[in-house]
């Protein structure tokens, strides 16, 4: 017995001791469920009106105080407003903390309802109760068939469509589903087997959190199953009172999808969710929001949300000037004839050390020998994809004999490696998924180019420095000089970074493996799942680059407006929660990210599957041969079998391998995908006493149970056949988890080869030190407990570096977080209106203290004369020998004097000519357009008239104020999102000198924050300052303002996958900082052509460039 078992023995598991600290409010549920299990239909249904009104009232105190102090705001001077809303926000988070401590008090009654809701709906086909006006509401949507209206009675049929097909209800929650239900709503993730009805024990903490009002989001991985879900389980809620929506079937910004929001238990996919976020935060009237606050929301399938998905941002982008301006098809043509020349010479090196090995072998000539395995290895670096290779690395000795000859050109640090990859035009590194041009590489480019520097970025820094020795020239021949450099640079920076994308396109990404192409569109394929990844695409041009290479439209370039991570995005709910049946393996990611415990639900029957031990070959033509015989012989006991893959083209391989054997069978794939369902239902089946084939991915399916005939039991039930072991234990998990429902028998196996990817990176040596050892033959098998296990330590080895990369892209987005949260609230305060006063007073204070802080006398009155435009209210002699913070106040005082006159004096502008209008044409207009300009643009204020007229104009300002904060905040963020991507694609190269990229990366983007939050204060003050009323408009006629319903905003939604960065770091990292010619050529900076000094601000503030958005930069 080793150490781990003998403390589990003494203190038990964590699962026994969460299941222990839940038992108690289990048992308070079964007590309580007697009691509500005798009350009439409408008893119960005023029941759990009672507990609803008892939830919501410990509210009513916290809120009847916020109102009371929002009453004070508009009397309060607006520099004494900030303790107010301090106090708003303290009532607020301490409502929150009542109403959940009401609701655990609650949760046996809650659940009770729930339970016996379920009962009624099993044992009646009818539910008869008196009709309410929420009851005959649902009655009136067609769509509503669970529930007809008759006189005064509201019939509940426990016969609806969910959807698209008729179901029947006939489920009540299991006592271990009460487990599950507590655990999800003390917000933690609850692990339960497939077949435990996830989906049902998520109805108890849905019920008992929507009781609130404050609303609860169900999370699910598909619109299918959002749609499915809130069909299915709708009737259960709305039987008490409950609304219930979907967002995804309902259009983004739209009036519906709001409603959605609004409704007490809100459905939707966690794309939609994020997306939804991000507009509202583009959003230029408070009518546009649709989200309200995050409450609670429970994630179904919550390792592919917040694990699978977690390392790809969700972005809305928008078209940037000459974004079809790219080079990816240009010179498409030349890397793939540079792939082929050196594709050719890795066969030809093969073959070489073919000859060498055995002739080596034969005459025990090790320097002929040697010269063999270094020919292998320089085949190996130059395409270790190369499928002749990898069936020569499975025959005895051979791949032990090259990893040793890897060993030695690897000491001190790579020094021997130039030499090893001397003749190759590129170095392929499989497990860094990274391409790098060799010297060699660069010289056949030079002359195919005829230009030896096309593909060479210039030493900048160098050429910067000479250009500031010449002394003869002027400032403004060497700015222009300086100029041409820069942009040289750029043009070739990204011309290299072109070149080195098409060529990891070439060499790491293979079609129907990594992406498909459909309807002349690239696609990625999810390697966990096997689906299409709709709208996803690879990030910093790598993209591009496939679609170059497969020859379809390459899209355009785009500029970020707004983007955040499923992790950061769902680490602001007030509650989070979460539920799957493959969680363990990853509970340590769950915890340092989340805070999210996970805790192991028991089955409501005992486990009889029977999972055997993996079966290891050597090759992989073996292996499927194997798989196809035990395909066969399970059908033929009347056991379906599901086929588990990881890949579209080793589905479609073993279809024909099946095909040939004249097998029926069903693919699914991400070609297939949108027959999952249908495919999966049907798995379990069988007939005329052979059990269906079905091939599918390893996590295909999740979501629709696989139901199994009697017949079927009887022969022996599911066997799950794997033909890989996938890279994350949680997916074989879940592969094996597809057997073995609710007491169903079944068997699981997996069938691995050495040529498998997981074996080659990590696993096999050992292996194949063993089956060299034991002389095993074509065709034989290692099958044992030890090898298992030691793939299992080769799985755990990836789930590591794996977790490294999300957790170090979300180190880069919390970055980018904190500054996304600064942004958006200043921009809801602007929005909403209530907060916007005091937004405005300190961006005044801060350019006060900035202006005297950081100038002299002179630099301090120009500044003030040129963003707060005024006097500066001092002499020299009180700004030298005055105390600062005297100062400070007296010139703030002076500001405000000013700023108030200014928006005084528009409203005493604008009033009469709205009085004239209102009281004479007043029947005419709702909406009218005034102008406002601050002496360079002009700002088109839609105004609601009668509240201008009503309010004498002060709604006019406040609209003034509202317009100059979102635009200017809004310009401001997106230049900054980019300057961001920018960076942190140029960082990665501080690997080459031994320092922290996401170090820099935090230094660099603090100076950028704070250049825009410099620049995104003085051009709202200045704006604000300087804004008033042109002379002219007395003159002109009014014009009506447009309709507010605007077009819809042509922005791009998508989820990009940042791997790419992380693996460019990795490889960064990994190469030796003496080999520098190779290291700079990595991973270029990439820029826009930078405009000259002079030029005007590409911004549209009218600036110069180099006052605006160039200054600093030369």
């Amino acid at each position: 017995m080793n150490f781990n078992k003998i403390l589990t023995s003494l203190f038990g598991n964590k699962s026994s001791r969460d299941m222990k600290l839940i038992q108690p409010l289990v048992e308070k549920v079964k007590e309580a469920y007697p009691d509500i299990e005798k009350l009439s239909n409408d008893e119960l249904r005023a029941k759990s009106q009672e507990i609803r009104k008892y939830v919501q009232d410990a509210a009513k105190p916290y809120l009847a105080k916020i109102e009371e102090l929002k009453a004070q705001i508009e009397e309060t001077p607006i520099d004494e407003r900030e303790p107010i809303f301090a106090e708003i926000d303290k009532q607020d988070k301490e409502m929150l903390d009542e109403q959940e401590k009401v609701l655990n008090e609650i949760v046996p009654v809650a659940y009770s309802i729930v339970k016996d809701t379920a009962r009624r709906f099993k044992e009646n086909e009818e539910v008869v109760v008196t009709a309410t006006d929420f009851d005959r509401e649902l009655a009136g949507n067609p769509a509503n068939d669970f529930i007809t209206i008759d006189g005064d009675k509201a019939i509940y049929h426990n016969e609806w469509t969910a959807g698209g097909n008729k179901i029947k209800w006939d489920m009540v929650h299991y006592d271990v589903q009460i487990f599950g239900g507590i655990a999800l709503h003390q917000g933690k993730i609850a692990e339960m087997a497939t077949g435990e009805g996830k989906t049902l024990v998520a109805t108890f903490p849905v019920f008992l959190n929507a009781l609130t009002g404050n609303g609860v989001h169900m999370v699910t991985v598909n619109d299918y199953l959002a749609k499915r879900d809130s069909e299915w389980m709708g009737p259960l809620y709305e039987f008490h009172g409950l609304s219930v929506d979907c967002i995804d079937k309902h259009q983004p910004n739209s009036e519906a999808r709001r409603k959605a929001y609004q409704a007490d238990i809100t459905f939707g996919t966690n794309n939609e969710f994020g997306f939804d976020y991000l507009r509202d935060n583009m959003a230029h009237s408070p009518k546009d929001l649709v989200q309200r606050r995050h409450n609670f929301a429970i994630v179904d399938e919550v390792d592919s949300v917040l694990i699978d998905d977690a390392r790809t941002p969700l972005i809305i982008s928008g078209p940037i000037p000459k974004g079809d301006d790219q080079m990816y098809e240009e010179y498409q043509p030349l890397v793939e004839r540079l792939y082929d020349v050196q594709r050719k010479q890795a066969t030809e090196l093969l073959a070489e050390a073919r000859q060498k090995i055995n002739e080596g072998r034969e005459t025990k000539n090790q320097e002929i020998l040697d010269e063999g395995f270094l020919s292998l290895f320089r085949s190996y670096k130059a395409l270790p994809k190369n499928k002749a290779l990898i069936k020569y690395l499975s025959e005895d000795g051979i791949k032990s004999g090259m990893q040793k000859t890897e060993e030695i050109y690897m000491e001190n640090n790579n020094r021997l490696m130039p030499k090893a990859i001397e003749p190759l035009y590129f170095v392929v590194d499989e497990k860094l998924n990274s391409a790098d041009l060799t010297d060699k590489g660069a010289d056949w480019l030079a002359k195919q180019v005829k230009d030896k520097d096309l593909f060479v970025l210039p030493d900048i820094a160098s050429q910067l420095s000479a250009l500031e020795n010449e002394t003869e020239l002027t400032d403004q021949e060497r700015l222009d000089k300086k100029d041409d450099l820069m942009n040289r640079y750029a043009v070739q920076s990204e011309r290299v970074h072109t070149l080195q994308q098409l060529l990891k396109a070439y060499t790491m990404f293979n079609k129907d493996d990594e992406y498909v192409v459909m309807n002349g569109e690239v696609k990625i394929v999810d390697e966990q799942t096997g689906r299409i990844m709709e709208g996803r695409r690879w990030s910093d041009g790598l993209h591009q680059a496939v679609e170059a290479k497969e020859h379809v439209r390459v899209e355009a370039a785009t500029q970020t407006y707004a983007t955040i991570t499923l992790q950061n995005y769902f680490r602001m709910y007030h509650k989070l929660a979460g539920m799957t049946g493959t969680a363990s393996t990853e509970a340590g990611e769950f915890w340092d990210i989340y805070k999210l415990d996970v805790v192991e639900i028991p089955t409501n029957k005992p486990v009889i599957r029977h999972d055997l031990d993996d079966r290891v070959y050597k090759t992989n033509r073996e292996k499927y041969r194997a798989v196809i015989e035990e395909i066969d012989e399970m059908r033929k006991q009347g056991r379906p079998c599901l086929v588990g893959t990881t890949s579209v083209e080793i589905s479609e391989l073993l279809s024909k391998m099946l095909a040939m054997r004249k097998i029926n069978h069903q693919v699914l794939n991400a070609k297939l995908h949108q027959k999952e369902a249908q495919i999966v239902a049907g798995a379990g089946q069988a007939t005329n006493g052979f059990g269906a084939v079905t091939i599918a991915t390893n996590m295909a399916g999740r979501g629709t149970d696989i139901k199994l005939s009697p017949e079927v039991k009887e022969a022996g039930g599911l066997a799950i056949i794997g033909t890989t072991r996938h890279e994350s234990r949680r997916v074989d998990r879940q592969l094996r988890g597809r057997a073995g429902r609710q007491g169903d028998p079944g068997s699981s196996v997996f069938y691995v080869s050495l040529e498998d990817d997981l074996m080659r990176k990590f696993g096999s040596e050992r292996i194949a030190k063993v089956m060299d050892r034991l002389g095993f033959e074509d065709g034989e098998r290692i099958e044992s407990s030890m090898i298992s296990k030691s793939i299992e330590r080769a799985q755990k080895k990836v789930e590591e570096n794996n977790f490294g990369i999300r957790k170090h892209l979300l180190e880069y987005d919390d970055v980018m977080n904190k500054q996304r949260t600064v942004i958006y609230e200043k921009r809801r305060h602007a929005l909403m209106g209530e907060r916007i006063g005091m937004d405005i007073t300190n961006v005044i204070w801060d350019r006060v203290v900035n202006i005297i802080e950081t100038n002299d006398y002179q630099g301090a009155k120009d500044a003030f004369f040129g963003v707060l435009s005024m006097e500066m209210p001092f002499d020299q002699d009180e700004f030298e020998n005055g105390s600062k913070p005297d100062l400070e106040e007296r010139a703030f005082q002076s500001a405000m004097a000013a700023f108030k006159r200014k928006i005084d004096r528009i409203q005493s502008d604008a009033f009469p000519v709205v009085k004239e209008v209102y009281e004479n044409q007043g029947d005419r207009y709702q909406y009218i357009i005034v102008p406002i300009t601050d002496g360079r643009q002009v700002a088109q204020l839609r105004i609601n008239l009668k509240e201008a007229y009503e309010s004498e104009g002060k709604n006019i300002v406040r609209e003034f104020e509202k317009f100059v904060m979102l635009n200017i905040i809004d310009d401001c963020w997106k230049e900054n999102l980019r300057q961001l991507d920018e960076l942190r694609h140029s960082v990665q190269n501080a690997s080459y000198e031994q320092k922290d990229p996401l170090l820099i990366f935090k230094l660099e983007s603090a100076k950028l924050w704070d250049s825009m939050i410099d620049d995104m204060n003085n051009r709202i003050v200045s704006f604000l300052m300087r804004g008033h009323i042109p002379v002219q408009i007395h003159d002109q006629p009014v014009q009506e303002a447009a309709s507010e319903d605007r077009p819809a905003q042509r922005y791009n939604e998508q989820k990009a996958d940042f791997d790419e960065m992380q693996r460019a770091q990795r490889s960064a990292a990994s190469h030796d900082t003496r080999e520098t010619a190779q290291q700079q050529r990595h991973q270029p900076i990439v820029r826009d052509k930078m405009p000259r000094p002079n030029d005007p601000c590409p911004c549209g503030s009218g600036k110069k460039f180099k006052n605006c958005h160039g200054r600093g930069l030369r």
